[in-house]
């Protein structure tokens, strides 16, 4: 297959996944609360790529991923700005879950849909076999990626970062690296877990700026 047919048919694929509708025509559970609004950012050169949990409420109004201070977080994490994040030739994003999901009772997010788990990225990741690091964000990404190589908490699958990151990859596949979600209500976290600034944030950014 040539590097133009693995493009277009990767085009299409995100042009289908940016029309779906599942979640309210179809859904595997509760319908969602409201109209649809995947967002994600694919290509076919990009070698690195981010898949964290799913669209906020500022997101589903920018139809932008990390439009929020997340992603202002995110991007100080890997030493880029925006012009590198939103360069798709560059840097892919594929949440676990396309669309804003709802809030809880709580005013939380919703986990990911089923939905755009089960439909769309196992075909996603397979039309991008020129992707060699994935960022992944949470314990719904985790779960995804990490498989049974997951640990049982976060907090313990980020600490083994180096388990996953050092691993001999298998043959087409990307390296994986775990990291928490950039979300401000991580603070404390960040705190109790100083090695992440400084052993995970400096391997994160030479990568960053290696394949970017």
């Amino acid at each position: 297959m040539s590097e133009k047919t693995k493009s277009e048919n990767l085009e299409i694929l995100a042009s289908d996944v940016r029309a779906c509708r599942l979640c309210i025509e179809k859904p595997q559970k509760k319908p969602l609360p409201h109209m649809p609004r995947p967002v994600l950012q694919v290509s076919a050169t990009a070698r690195l790529c981010i898949c964290g949990q799913a669209p906020g409420t500022r997101v589903h109004k920018s139809g932008r991923p990390f439009t929020d201070p997340s992603g202002d977080r995110l991007r100080d994490w890997m030493g880029i700005g925006e012009n590198v994040f939103y360069d798709a030739g560059r840097l892919a994003i594929v949440p676990m879950g396309f669309c804003f999901p709802g809030l809880d009772a709580k005013g939380g997010d919703l986990p990911p849909r089923p939905e755009c788990r089960n439909t769309w990225h196992d075909r996603l990741f397979a039309a991008m076999p020129q992707l060699e690091l994935i960022l992944v964000i949470g314990q719904y990404a985790q779960a995804y990626h990490l498989g049974a190589a997951r640990r049982k908490t976060l907090t313990e699958t980020v600490t083994g970062w180096r388990d996953y990151f050092e691993a001999s990859p298998q043959p087409g596949k990307p390296v994986v690296l775990p990291l928490p979600h950039p979300s401000w209500r991580n603070n404390a976290w960040l705190k109790k877990n100083p090695w992440f600034e400084s052993e995970l944030l400096p391997v994160l950014r030479r990568e960053v700026a290696r394949l970017v």
